[in-house]
């Protein structure tokens, strides 16, 4: 297998790790959802989870699982 090869494979195999982790951290995931529905809302005390999980109904596929995957921790 040539460096080139070997390379390609191991950006391919970060940037797949990188989405997963992405998706199941609500900070990433969310991003763009706080942006749009809670950007007012000062960090601490729960209080951006609270907001986003009021607006879960239009949250984005990646946010909502996210906050799921974190409230059954």
């Amino acid at each position: 297998m040539s460096k080139l090869n070997f390379a390609a494979i191991v950006v391919a195999v970060a940037l797949s790790g990188l989405a997963s982790a992405q998706s199941s951290d609500p900070r990433g995931a969310c991003k763009a959802d706080y942006d749009k529905f809670c950007a007012g809302i000062a960090p601490g005390g729960g209080r951006i989870v609270a907001c986003l999980s009021e607006k879960h109904d239009q949250l984005s596929a990646t946010c909502k699982s996210a906050l799921d995957n974190r409230k059954k921790k």
